[in-house]
């Protein structure tokens, strides 16, 4: 079962894990999708991809725990963030 969020927290990592999974997460999401962004937007999108990948992960059922769990979903939210980014770009 997947942990409890505070309102500035992952399950299973407290502050400072959060800014350092959204780091690792932006950038691994931003080599992913072959993109160059600076180091504040690395975590921003990082972090808004760990509520995305929770959120998604809640909805599917998925249990994740500690850093690893937080990264592996962050990052996959983060990619999903920065790939509808992109389609919305290309449409304008």
């Amino acid at each position: 079962m997947q942990g409890e969020f505070g309102i500035m927290g992952m399950a299973g990592v407290g502050f400072i894990g959060m800014l350092v999974i959204g780091f690792l997460a932006g950038y691994i999401a931003e080599r992913a999708m072959n993109r160059d962004h600076g180091l504040l937007t690395n975590v921003l999108v990082g972090i808004a991809g760990s509520f995305v990948g929770g959120t998604l992960a809640g909805v599917l059922g998925i249990a994740f725990y500690g850093f690893l769990g937080n990264l592996v979903v962050a990052t996959l939210g983060a990619i999903l963030i920065l790939w509808l980014f992109g389609r919305s770009q290309r449409r304008r």
